[in-house]
């Protein structure tokens, strides 16, 4: 069987190998995969900069964000042959840790979680592939050409999950909301900001290109003159920090309404220095009440959310976000960026 394989930290060495045709154990889905898609962290793993291959092997099968059609079900999983489905990313540490003991390993504490295509466990990037029942979700059929947008929609479903938990601390009726950012990450956060009623506003550098479309067909508003016209005509409520750019990541901090929300979801690169008042920003964040934080990863009731969401979006916008569809054979080109990307992904049943 076909499938796109690393050596982990090695630079160079991803390419479409031949491995063992999966055989699933008890309670396993044994799907075919439909496609995966690319991100940041797969061309990371690419260039060698990180990644874990499964215990006693060479090589690792990349590729977390999944879409296949079960071909085999267990009887009682609740599953059946032709079900649409992705696989969830994360399982558990095997002590576990607290968050991972209570089914929130997305939280876990102690870094010994595994992750499909990333650490320790093979990924979605294979003709075949099997998973555990328990981590299967089911799509709506008719996601079946965009379902691959699901495991970014988690991170996003996450996302505002904690910003509503760190809103509901106190009396919380957020009415504008920042994103920064317009990949995927950005434009699905944006989307189920429309859906929540809210008052969108998307910030990137592009002044042309689908983005900007994207972004308007959404009923948002989009800007491109950088943070301070942003926020020129009314400071968030909410800040979405999808890019992990270090201006941007201090900007979102620094300009947000008071008892404001900042969710940083972009990785910053390290390395990189800018001058920041440190004091005036801390002075800020505290007579504010405002509040900071990171997220990342998605648990199963954010799997279940991110399906809902995308179950009841507009389906030729999310079918404008997968702008190129690369076959298996020619995975390179979906590793080369072009300039109008938005999600790429990488077909297995062609």
């Amino acid at each position: 069987m076909r499938a796109l394989t690393v050596l982990p930290l090695k630079r160079g060495s991803l390419s479409v190998t031949d491995v063992p045709e999966p055989e699933p154990g008890a309670g396993d889905l044994l799907v075919d995969g439909i496609a995966v898609g690319v991100c940041g962290t797969d061309k990371e793993i690419a260039a060698g900069d990180y990644g874990w291959a499964p215990p006693g092997r060479d090589r690792l099968v990349i590729g977390h964000e999944s879409l296949g059609r079960v071909r085999e079900a267990p009887s009682g999983s609740g599953f059946s042959p032709g079900d649409l489905v992705v696989g969830v990313v994360r399982r558990p540490d095997p002590v576990p840790c607290g968050a991972c003991a209570h089914g929130e390993f997305d939280m876990c504490r102690n870094g010994r979680y595994t992750e499909r295509g990333i650490k320790e466990l093979d990924g979605y990037a294979a003709r075949s592939w099997t998973v555990e029942a328990a981590y299967a979700v089911t799509l709506d059929p008719r996601l079946a050409e965009v379902g691959v947008l699901m495991e970014p929609t988690t991170v996003v479903a996450k996302a505002w999950d904690q910003i509503e938990k760190v809103g509901g601390r106190a009396w919380f009726e957020p009415r504008r909301v920042l994103v920064t950012g317009a990949g995927p990450i950005g434009l699905l956060a944006a989307m189920l900001g429309v859906q929540r009623g809210l008052d969108v506003h998307v910030l990137d550098r592009v002044s042309d290109g689908p983005k900007p479309r994207l972004v308007a067909d959404l009923g948002a508003t989009y800007h491109h003159d950088g943070l301070d016209a942003a926020v020129a005509d009314g400071v968030p409520d909410i800040v979405i920090e999808a890019t992990g750019v270090s201006q941007l990541v201090l900007g979102a901090m620094a300009n947000n309404a008071a008892y404001g929300v900042v969710c940083l979801t972009g990785v910053s690169s390290s390395g990189r220095h800018v001058q920041v008042d440190a004091g005036a920003l801390n002075r800020d964040i505290v007579l504010e009440n405002d509040a900071i934080i990171g997220s990342v990863n998605a648990n199963l009731g954010h799997y279940a959310a991110a399906a809902k969401a995308l179950a009841t979006a507009d389906l030729s916008w999310l079918e404008r976000l997968i702008t190129r569809r690369v076959p298996l054979e020619r995975y390179e080109d979906a590793f080369t960026p072009h300039p109008d990307d938005v999600k790429v992904a990488i077909t297995l049943d062609d």
